[in-house]
């Protein structure tokens, strides 16, 4: 089986991918811009080969780089970089080498556009956001009147991360938004005051999902905007709710052999259209898994390799791995540099490195959302988990754990 793997480098938990797949017995190529000097040994290891590009933005480029590699070694029966960025380019890949076991070009609207998620959603029986096509300021202020009022939330109607994303609370904010939007579509919706869960898991062939986990984040907009420091954890159990939602989610979306990673929020209060405090709403599908060390966050909470388990799927086209326990809290906590500490890395070091599964330096591209210094443990009760987050971060943790704690004592 030859399996061609686009920027395999990135992020550099990716060549766990790599690993299991080269364990499975699959011939391992890999495409990128990287120089192969600068790859990481295991990664090395893990490739039969692999074809440097100057950018894998040009496509012809990255055509020849298949096209040679199908040459050396035999037809594709993968192409995948499980990175959301290049998903238009794997799948324009997979129709001009006549891969099947991916997602066409012509699928994409749906999956990246969330505009286009919005009645995808629906048609599944998930609620979502009243959302509008931002064109101009009255058009806006229309939409806005007609869901009530302010705050809304403005984001790219394409695109992965918090970059580029506003709320707007007031009449003056949202001229300011006009004045400094950038030239690109953009979705407003009715905000939602609630907290984040993700839907992550892996699914076969057939839409079936094969491993599902969940965990609760901050707006990592808000989190980038305000300069907060970070804390997000894995929940040992997917709520019932969000699990339904969730297969609905990828039935409705027709997503198979896939490892993915969709959003919701569950409300904190009752909202008209959308459902009763405590129930989930929609927010966003991404076509990959959770982003920075998250899956690995996964593997700790659940005892699992989800790289092994992707890795079978793309191999035998099912699970391999049994069932596994126990299932525990996973936290994560990240400083930023330019906050100031009185607790040292060594004090922390001291009280949580028995339980302590990870721990150092994030790498730049991901320090504005994640912080520039992370940790991460394991903890069974949940009020061990907000003690780590209160004294790694010396009280400041966020909104959503402490409204977490006060629902698990109810």
């Amino acid at each position: 089986m030859n399996c061609i793997i686009i920027s395999p480098n990135f992020p550099a938990n990716y060549r766990f991918f790599c690993d299991r797949l080269k364990r499975n017995g699959v011939n391992v190529l890999g495409i990128g811009d990287a120089p192969y000097d600068e790859l990481d040994d295991m990664l090395k290891s893990s490739l039969t080969e692999y074809y440097k590009v100057s950018t894998l933005e040009d496509y012809d480029q990255v055509f020849r780089a298949v096209a040679y590699l199908a040459f050396r070694h035999g037809k594709p029966d993968w192409i995948e970089s499980n990175n959301e960025y290049w998903l238009k380019l794997d799948a324009q890949l997979r129709r001009d080498f006549n891969v099947t076991t991916g997602v066409m070009p012509e699928q994409l609207s749906s999956w990246q556009s969330k505009s286009s998620m919005k009645p995808v959603y629906r048609a599944a029986g998930i609620p979502s956001a009243r959302e509008h096509l931002v064109t101009d300021r009255e058009a806006a202020l229309s939409f806005i009147e007609s869901i009530g009022g302010y705050p809304v939330f403005a984001k790219p109607d394409t695109g992965v991360g918090a970059s580029d994303t506003f709320r707007i609370n007031n009449d003056e904010e949202l001229s300011a938004f006009f004045e400094k939007k950038p030239d690109a579509q953009y979705i407003m919706e009715e905000f939602v005051f609630g907290d984040i869960y993700s839907f992550d898991a892996v699914c076969d062939g057939n839409g079936e999902v094969l491993f599902e986990s969940s965990f609760m984040c901050p707006n990592v907009a808000e989190t980038v905007n305000d300069d907060e420091e970070m804390m997000y954890y894995v929940l040992p159990h997917v709520p019932s709710q969000l699990s339904e939602y969730g297969r609905r989610a990828i039935k409705a979306f027709n997503v198979t052999n896939r490892f993915i990673h969709f959003e919701f929020f569950r409300l904190r209060k009752d909202k008209k259209g959308l459902g009763k405090a405590g129930d989930f709403v929609g927010l966003e599908v991404n076509m990959r898994p959770a982003g920075g060390y998250t899956p690995d966050l996964i593997n700790y909470a659940h005892s699992i390799d989800v790289y092994q388990l992707w890795a079978d799927l793309v191999t035998y086209g099912r699970r391999v791995i049994p069932e596994t326990s126990p299932d525990r809290y996973c936290v994560f906590a990240g400083r930023k540099d330019s906050h100031p500490h009185t607790i040292s890395d060594q004090d922390i070091l001291d009280r949580y490195g028995d339980v302590l599964m990870m721990h150092g330096r994030m790498p730049d591209a991901l320090s504005l959302a994640m912080g520039n210094h992370m940790y991460v443990a394991v903890f069974d009760d949940f009020a061990d988990v907000l003690a780590f987050g209160e004294y790694i971060l010396e009280g400041k943790v966020p909104d959503f754990v402490t409204h977490y704690a006060a629902i698990a004592e109810q």
